[in-house]
């Protein structure tokens, strides 16, 4: 069963039926959305009990406590699957130990023109230019709170927060702030999202000086002490990287999460994209999956390295193995979360990473997956 979708599935959606990646996203995010409603409706729990069965790993080992929250796994889902938030119930269901929503943003903005999602199955990757599309914080806001009115989610839920691509970057401050004021008592934990490469001019506010001001707006707002990340590029210098080390310590950030998709387009083997006609290399957008991979480790053992260690990480990027996930938590990360690997791997792919996680375990002789935290690096 668990190679169903890799070997069925996935050939007949990507080569014979050859769906749009969009609209099967669409697709997929509205019937996560009936599963969640159906999993908690009286008389239907038994749906939620067959998809812990199939897709969760309960294991005391796997287990976490870090800034103030409880993490039955370390892997989660990350940011971009869910931008509305509307599956929020049913990831716990489907292995996750952790879902971050978002990236939503102040005012509800489209995105930018389709085709704007690409799949580039020879090098295991997505090419992205969505343009934070997504209907506002508002919405978000109102949807999370009457989830929430009516369930105790079983993991932690994050959320990460965009720039409204209509607020200039000398204002950029307020909106995070507007949306983090609406949005506080709805998530578990915050993301400064300053990294994505599809909305004009935001990886300028990774510099120290505009970061500094969103933080500063955010710490004076959050009274109730949620933890709040600032999520950052695979493409920054390792200096720009220590001023954001830096910064995470003066404003006592809960951590840094490593990395979002890349600009650069190394080694591709993907030579065109059928959908435009063009090589990736002529196509804006972030790459995301495989390409990322070694990047983002390298930069998750830099933050570890520097920091000392006193900065979790959440590591993401090309996270397909067990392996892989094991690579990112010995290099430093204390959290991983996937999101190209899933849609290339299936629904089983978080119990078999979880699987391989507790081998790995047993055969350094650890007894927590928090043991194993930046032990390689």
């Amino acid at each position: 069963m668990n190679d169903i979708y890799q070997l069925a599935i996935r050939p007949l959606l990507f080569n014979v039926v050859k769906a749009d990646p969009e609209k099967l996203h669409s697709t997929t995010i509205r019937s996560l959305n009936w599963l969640g409603e159906i999993c908690y409706s009286p008389g239907t729990t038994w749906v939620n009990q067959r998809l812990q069965q199939s897709f969760c790993l309960f294991d005391k080992r796997l287990e976490q406590n870090l800034f103030g929250l409880h993490f039955p796994n370390p892997v989660g889902l990350a940011a971009g699957f869910d931008k509305d938030g509307v599956a929020a119930p049913v990831w716990g269901s489907l292995g996750f130990g952790f879902a971050e929503l978002g990236t939503v943003t102040f005012h509800p903005q489209p995105g930018n023109p389709q085709p704007r999602l690409f799949r580039l199955p020879e090098d295991n990757a997505a090419l992205n230019r969505m343009g934070f599309n997504n209907s506002g914080a508002v919405n978000m806001a109102h949807r999370l709170a009457q989830v929430r009115k009516k369930l105790t989610l079983p993991i932690p839920i994050g959320i990460n927060l965009g720039k409204s691509k209509i607020t200039p970057l000398e204002t950029a401050a307020v909106d995070y702030r507007d949306s983090f004021h609406l949005l506080k008592d709805c998530g578990d934990y915050f993301v400064v999202n300053v990294s994505s490469p599809n909305t004009p001019g935001l990886r300028a506010l990774q510099d120290a000086v505009m970061l500094s001001s969103i933080l500063e707006a955010l710490s004076q707002e959050n009274t109730t002490q949620k933890p709040i990340f600032v999520k950052i590029a695979p493409d920054l210098e390792w200096e720009a990287i220590s001023d954001i080390i830096e910064l995470a310590f003066n404003y006592k950030l809960a951590g840094i999460i490593a990395t979002n998709t890349t600009i650069r387009r190394d080694n591709l083997k993907t030579q065109l994209i059928a959908k435009t006609g063009k090589s990736p290399h002529l196509e804006a957008g972030g790459i995301s999956g495989a390409p990322v991979r070694d990047r983002a480790t390298e930069v998750i053992r830099y933050i570890y390295k520097h920091s000392q260690g006193q900065i979790p990480i959440i590591g993401v990027g090309g996270i397909f193995t067990y392996q892989d996930a094991w690579e990112k938590i010995t290099a430093g990360a204390s959290l991983v979360q996937i999101y190209t690997g899933w849609i290339y791997s299936g629904p089983w792919m978080i119990r078999r990473i979880l699987e391989g996680l507790l081998v790995l375990l047993e055969q350094q002789g650890l007894t927590s997956i928090s043991e194993a935290v930046g032990i390689g690096f």
